[in-house]
């Protein structure tokens, strides 16, 4: 009975082995990745909008796909609180920006805030080409413009 338990055990594993195979190769004939003509690196600064804060951005859009950041320079933390009150919020200072760009026409991108505070802030933006550059626009808030060039 043992000496079946161990052929057994030895023909089971030698079954598994041989079900191991290695993966095919890639075709020799692979898809090109598609590229978009706005494919590259994006940075400029807006004007301060109706809030008189300007934001830097740096946008990178590969393959169509943008990501970047917006980053405001006169945004504070928080500040001593001396009337034992709640503190204000801080403002933010740095936007992390997501979408999908198009070649021809607007395209909207999503804007978030990495704040700490319980407050969830999110912008929507609209991006054009515009010869050379790029112009990104705040479609609520402070309503801030920027154009962009490739670096």
């Amino acid at each position: 009975m043992t000496r079946l338990l161990a052929v057994l055990c030895l023909l089971v594993i030698a079954a598994d082995a041989a079900a191991q195979t290695r993966p095919a190769p890639p075709p020799a004939s692979a898809e090109p990745v598609p590229t978009s003509a706005l494919d590259g690196t994006w940075r400029g600064t807006s004007d301060g909008g109706s809030c008189n804060a300007p934001l830097e951005y740096l946008l990178t859009i590969e393959n169509g796909f943008v990501d970047g950041s917006a980053t405001d320079t006169t945004a504070r933390g928080p500040v001593p609180n001396t009337h034992h009150g709640p503190p204000p919020a801080p403002t933010p200072g740095l936007w992390q920006i997501h979408g999908v760009a198009r070649n021809a026409g607007a395209f909207s991108l999503i804007s978030v805030a990495s704040v700490k505070a319980s407050d969830r802030r999110e912008g929507k933006l609209t991006a054009q080409s515009d010869g050379s550059g790029l112009v990104v626009s705040e479609t609520g808030g402070c309503r801030r413009t920027a154009r962009l060039s490739r670096r």
